[in-house]
């Protein structure tokens, strides 16, 4: 009887996940030869070549598209079994700070995961501007926070870097109006980089809303009166990207950074920085398609 090793599956996953050994053995905090080795076995095990190897980068196999489905559910078995069976010995709250435009798509997920594991933990989830987070994770007011950021301090991991992108209403025509009307909060980092980049592209502009109130800002975009700027893919469903063909400058990447601290919540914050990473590797990285 062959058994499938709960190990050897979550390193697959998080190859599949991230786009390669080197990103899921740093997810992992395993040596990239340790990964390699476990997918190896699990190879092996199973008589099936599960990583197309051939091209430059890795790809999975149709067999290996088949296993990962399979494996996802399997590891997170695993995770609620573990999690339900000993979750007696964790049980307070812990504070995620997250800016709200890039709440979605990962938080909720990662929200729904960390409850499989700790059901007895409170998540107090704190949306807020990027520069007011890090001043209450300074004071120890929350114990993981997410930025957006231009740079990355020696007190932070950036896990992903996504470039900013103009968005506005489905169908709309705001983008092509002069001077362009812009919906920025009054806070925003991404503020003094937009307009800087329409000024250098000699687009003249105007600011539509004057608020640190992001659901005005989402109000008068999907109105179609004005645009907005945005990460990649962390845009709403009521906006989309626009295609302006070049009569909007392209604007700069932003990183998204990662703040914990462990203290006397050590394991909790561990897993919680863990599944934000994993849930944010796939914006930042590039995902495994099968090939064959």
């Amino acid at each position: 009887m062959r058994n499938l090793d709960i190990t050897t599956l979550r390193s697959f996953v998080a190859v599949a996940d991230s786009g390669g050994v080197t990103k899921a053995a740093g997810f992992l905090n395993l040596t990239q030869s340790a990964v390699s080795m476990q997918l190896k076995r699990l190879e092996e095990l199973l008589g099936l070549d599960l990583l197309d190897r051939s091209g430059r980068g890795i790809a999975l196999t149709a067999s290996g598209e088949q296993l990962l489905a399979y494996a996802r559910r399997m590891v997170a078995l695993n995770d609620e079994v573990i999690g339900r069976l000993t979750d007696q010995a964790f049980e307070g709250e812990v504070v995620l700070g997250v800016p709200h435009d890039i709440v979605y798509p990962a938080i909720p997920r990662v929200l729904k995961q960390f409850n499989v594991i700790f059901p007895r933990m409170k998540v107090q989830l704190l949306s807020s501007h990027s520069m007011l987070l890090k001043e209450k994770f300074s004071r120890g007011e929350c114990d993981v926070i997410l930025t957006t950021e231009v740079n990355a301090g020696p007190d932070c991991e950036t896990i992903a870097e996504l470039p900013l992108r103009w968005v506005g209403a489905p169908d709309g025509s705001a983008w092509r109006q002069r001077p362009l009307r812009v919906a920025m909060g009054r806070r925003c980092l991404f503020r003094p980089k937009v307009l800087a980049a329409l000024d250098k592209a000699g687009v003249t502009w105007d600011l539509a809303v004057e608020t640190d109130n992001d659901r005005t800002i989402e109000a008068t975009v999907s109105a179609d009166l004005a645009v907005h700027a945005m990460l990649d893919g962390t845009e709403p469903r009521h906006l989309v990207q626009i295609e302006s063909g070049g009569a909007l400058p392209e604007l700069p990447v932003h990183k998204i950074n990662l703040y914990g601290a462990s203290g006397n919540k050590g394991p909790v914050v561990d897993e919680l920085l863990s599944l934000v990473r994993q849930s944010f590797l796939n914006l930042g990285g590039t995902p495994l398609k099968a090939v064959g």
